[in-house]
């Protein structure tokens, strides 16, 4: 009995902890989007926030910027450099 309260314990602790660190990730990539809009005045700003996001940022949230990032620097051309970055 003392086992399964320990599995349960255990169980429920890490899904807590999946959860938090699925709501910190996702809080980086929000981070990330608002940082990018923020120096989007500055190419040079813009590609090193750029690369900074793409060292924090998990590999499907990678994708998930690079999607954003095609949509957000449609109408900005000064900024097409800094997307070969994520090629």
């Amino acid at each position: 009995m003392v086992f399964l309260f320990f599995m349960y314990t255990n169980l429920h602790r890490s899904s807590l902890y999946n959860k938090r660190n699925l709501y910190m990730a996702r809080a980086m990539f929000e981070y990330s989007k608002t940082v990018l809009k923020k120096v989007s005045f500055n190419t040079d700003l813009f590609c090193r926030e750029l690369e900074k996001a793409l060292k924090r940022l998990l590999p499907h949230e990678i994708s998930e910027l690079a999607i954003w990032l095609r949509k957000f620097t449609s109408n900005k051309p000064e900024l097409h450099s800094c997307l070969r970055l994520i090629n």
